[in-house]
C-alpha cells in the first residue's frame, strides 16, 4: 500500500511545445543556438538545447535531455494532427495512416482519439487529469457553429468528457493564456478586464494549478506559428519568455514528487531556413528528482513511447 500511495500523490506536468525539433549549432537559422536562455541552459549544465550529437543523452542533477524520432517511420515530413495523437494514444498513427497529416484530425484521427487517448486512459485509471489553456468564447463558438475543429489535444481532452477552461477560468486564476501572461487577450480578443502576470507568475501559475491534478498539459503553440513565419527576432523574444516561465515553474515545482515533461510533435522552430517542418527529431526533456526521471525514460525512442511511459509512471 505503501507504493500505491506514493504512487498516487506523483504529479506529471507535460508542457507540449509545437513545432520544436533538435536542430544544428547554427545561430543563422536556429533560435535556440542564438539565443541566450539561462534557466533552461542551467538545467542543461550550461549547454544549448541545439547541436546535439546523434543519440547523444544531457544528464545533470536537474534534468535529461534526449530525442525521439517524430518521423515514425513515414516519409514526407510530420504533421501536428498525426504527431500530436501518435503522442496522445501510443498509437503510430502516421503508419495507419501510411501518410503524416495536419494540421487538424482527419476522420480517422478522431476515431482513434475517440477509442482511446492519454486523458481518457488515466481517468479510467481513477486519475484526474486538465488541459490548462484558457479558450476564448470565440472558439467555443467556432466548435458549435462547426466553422473549426478543435486540435488533437483539444480533441482529445474533449473526448474523456475534460471540460475545456474558459474566460471564466482565466479570469479566476484556473487557467492559463497561451501566450502565459494574458496580455494576447487583451491585445486581440478584446477581453480588456484580464488579468496580467508577470512571466515570473505563470511559471508560479502552471505549477500551483499541476498540484490540483494527477496529469496536466498546458499547449504553447505559438512556437509553431513562429517557425512558420520565420521571424527571427520574434522567435528569440519568445523563448527568453518561456524561458522566464520555466525557471519560475522550476523553482516553485515539488521535485521529489512530480516531473515536468516538456517535448513536441515535430520540428519547425529550430529551422527557419524554410517555413515548412522539419524532419528533425524533437526534444524530450524531462525535469524532476532522477529517480523520476529513469523511471519515466525507459524505452523511450519515439512519439508513440510518450503515452506508455506516462501510463507506467503512474502505475
Amino acid at each position: 500500500m505503501a507504493n500505491l500511495s506514493k504512487s498516487k500523490n506523483l504529479k506529471l506536468l507535460f508542457l507540449f511545445l509545437d513545432g520544436v525539433g533538435l536542430g544544428v549549432d547554427d545561430v543563422a537559422n536556429n533560435p535556440f543556438a542564438a539565443t541566450t536562455m539561462p534557466h533552461l541552459e542551467a538545467l542543461l549544465g550550461g549547454r544549448r538545447m541545439a547541436g546535439l550529437a546523434a543519440d547523444e543523452i544531457i544528464k545533470t542533477e536537474a534534468a535529461t535531455l534526449f530525442s525521439l524520432d517524430a518521423c515514425l517511420g513515414i516519409e514526407g515530413r510530420p504533421q501536428s494532427a498525426s504527431g500530436q495523437a501518435t503522442l496522445l494514444t501510443g498509437i503510430n498513427i502516421p503508419k495507419i495512416l501510411g501518410h503524416h497529416y495536419g494540421p487538424k484530425p482527419n476522420l480517422e484521427i478522431r476515431e482513434i482519439l475517440q477509442n482511446g487517448n492519454l486523458f481518457k486512459l488515466l481517468s479510467e485509471q481513477g486519475h484526474q487529469s486538465a488541459l490548462l489553456n484558457a479558450f476564448p468564447s470565440q472558439y467555443f463558438d467556432a466548435l458549435d457553429s462547426r466553422r473549426r475543429l478543435p486540435g488533437a489535444i483539444a480533441m482529445a481532452a474533449r473526448e474523456a468528457n475534460i471540460k475545456l477552461k474558459t474566460a471564466d477560468d482565466l479570469m479566476a486564476g484556473n487557467a492559463i493564456s497561451a501566450d502565459f501572461t494574458g496580455q494576447g487577450w487583451i491585445e486581440h480578443l478584446e477581453y480588456t478586464e484580464t488579468p496580467i502576470l508577470s512571466l515570473a507568475e505563470s511559471g508560479e501559475r502552471l505549477a500551483e494549478l499541476a498540484k490540483g491534478n494527477v496529469f496536466s498539459l498546458f499547449e504553447f503553440w505559438i512556437s509553431d506559428l513562429l517557425g512558420h513565419r520565420r521571424e527571427h527576432d520574434e522567435a528569440a523574444k519568445w523563448l527568453k519568455k518561456f524561458d522566464q516561465v520555466l525557471g519560475a515553474l522550476v523553482s516553485a515545482w515539488d521535485h521529489d514528487r512530480g516531473l515536468i515533461l516538456i517535448t513536441s510533435d515535430h520540428g519547425n522552430l529550430e529551422d527557419m531556413s524554410t517555413r515548412r517542418h522539419t524532419r528533425n527529431p524533437v526534444p524530450a526533456l524531462l525535469i524532476g528528482a532522477p529517480k523520476l526521471r529513469v523511471r519515466f525514460a525507459k524505452n523511450l525512442l519515439d512519439l508513440s513511447d510518450i503515452t506508455p511511459a506516462v501510463l507506467r509512471f503512474f502505475d
